[in-house]
């Protein structure tokens, strides 16, 4: 247990400086890159509104896809075991793409943007990212389990059949958990941003 909770600490780390490092990219950015981002964002922000859940069901599986790929990926990089860094990476990653997000947002809206992310990117994050973090540990584990048991000792000891049990049944719990996250994006974020659109003052055009 205290291996298990120093894992989730390490990796919630890893995530948070990913945050922190996608925030501050958003202050590296090259004027005109600043300014094409804003209009993308401001055109994104302003076609949304409350008739956008009508393809609901096809972006529910567009976001369960693609967390279903990504959650995969974890599970076969920890099976590898030599994907562990790849693990790590992409919690990192995880991490930089929603401070960005985050950064941008405020940048060009001000405490306002801080409002917008925290109804409309903050909610389904509040579930994926805790699910990805559980994933990316039980992979981390099974792989030091295999080094430890497989490959330092000389003499084998441990089956290998119950840990990738553990590992699989962990990574199809999670993705339970991306599916409740995949459903609060699909059906209630576009009715929440064409809401909360209405309340965002004009562009910057500078982020």
């Amino acid at each position: 247990m205290k291996y298990r909770t120093n894992l989730y600490i390490f990796v919630a780390v890893l995530f948070v400086v990913g945050a922190v490092f996608g925030a501050l990219i958003v202050g590296a950015l090259t004027l005109e890159q600043q300014q094409e981002l804003a209009g993308e964002i401001n055109r994104y922000v302003l076609s949304v509104d409350g008739t956008a859940h009508a393809s609901a069901e096809t972006l529910f599986w567009d976001r369960f896809w693609f967390h279903f790929k990504w959650v995969m990926l974890i599970w076969i990089l920890g099976i590898v075991v030599i994907g562990v860094p790849g693990i790590l990476a992409l919690n990192f990653l995880k991490g930089t793409l929603i401070g960005f997000t985050g950064g941008v947002l405020v940048q060009q809206y001000g405490w306002k943007g801080i409002v917008f992310f925290v109804l409309s990117v903050a909610p389904q994050n509040v579930i994926a990212v805790p699910a990805m973090m559980i994933a990316s540990a039980a992979a981390i584990t099974f792989a030091v389990y295999v080094v430890k048991h497989r490959l330092l000792l000389q003499q084998q000891k441990g089956e290998l059949l119950p840990q990738l049990g553990m590992l699989t049944s962990t990574v199809m719990i999670m993705l339970f958990l991306f599916a409740g996250s995949a459903l609060f994006e699909a059906y209630l974020s576009p009715v929440i941003i064409g809401w909360a659109s209405a309340y965002l003052p004009p562009p910057n055009g500078i982020i």
